[in-house]
């Protein structure tokens, strides 16, 4: 099961996060993979400096959050366990990973930026590590049954992002791979002459909220995490399932009429929704 970014910062919705630990804990997949940019990390931005937006932000608010969000992503497998325990039955504690984004990176940027930092933030400060969770270093890409997993694939030459469609990225890295970092949903598969498969994955949004950044017409994109079954040899079967579904199946209502609800003030959501395909 692959999370795509999250990107918790003060002040968004969360609800979905309990429910893709619930989902864990029906589904009981093998892997567990978050692409990361689980934290959002605002007050590190380096592209909102000095405009209207970066007022107020604070580095102990951007980690809280993440936190809060983090306990609530894992809560359903702590209490399936907690409950597992009390009749004393075996723990379930599938294999669960974790790729740290460019947001994450931001705290490191930052103390390399600055010495007088070090020892006083870091990675440290999140809870991924306490949750059990393997976490892997930006930028390097974790290999599980035969698929590579990271936040995204950097050309070697410029250390940027591979950019394009999913078929060149291909040809370009040269293996099957999953990614995250861009707001979109993308997949190609190439067949090889003696068998072999390639296949591609780009999925990298996995909240409610909207991004500001991305403007009114920027933001309507698939929200959801991707489930691959039958993962041999770089291929797999793809099954998606959408916040909107998770929300229905757990809830019993639309995304629509629940951010209605709890989040009447949040914007987006009215006759001009920030989701596609929410009914």
């Amino acid at each position: 099961m692959m999370i795509p970014d999250t990107q918790v910062k003060p002040d968004v919705p969360t609800e979905h996060l309990e429910w893709i630990g619930q989902y864990i804990v029906d589904k009981r997949p093998d892997v567990v993979v978050h692409i990361g940019d689980h934290a959002d990390m605002p007050s590190l931005s380096v592209y909102d400096r000095g405009k209207i937006q970066f007022e107020g932000r604070r580095y102990r608010a951007d980690i809280e959050s993440a936190n809060a969000g983090f306990d609530r992503l894992n809560k359903p497998l702590n209490d399936f366990n907690e409950t597992r325990k009390r009749y004393k039955e075996k723990q379930w504690r599938p294999r669960r990973v974790i790729t740290l984004g460019n947001h994450e990176h931001r705290i490191t940027r930052t103390v390399e930026e600055d010495a007088r930092l070090d020892g006083t933030i870091g990675l440290h400060d999140l809870n991924y590590w306490d949750h059990g969770w393997e976490v892997f270093p930006f930028l390097q890409p974790a290999l599980i049954d035969s698929l590579y997993y990271c936040h995204y694939f950097a050309n070697p030459m410029t250390g940027k992002p591979y950019g394009g469609m999913p078929e060149t990225r291909l040809k370009n890295i040269g293996y099957s791979f999953v990614q995250g970092h861009e707001q979109t949903k993308k997949s190609a598969e190439v067949w090889l002459g003696n068998g072999e498969v390639r296949r591609a994955l780009v999925c990298g949004a996995c909240y409610l909220h909207s991004e500001h950044y991305k403007g009114p017409q920027g933001n309507n994109h698939f929200r959801g995490i991707m489930v691959l079954n039958e993962v041999r040899d770089g291929n797999y079967d793809l099954m998606e399932v959408s916040l909107n579904y998770l929300c229905r199946h757990y809830t019993g209502q639309t995304l629509k009429k629940l951010m209605r609800r709890y989040w009447p003030g949040w914007s987006n959501w009215g006759d001009d929704l920030s989701l596609k395909g929410v009914a």
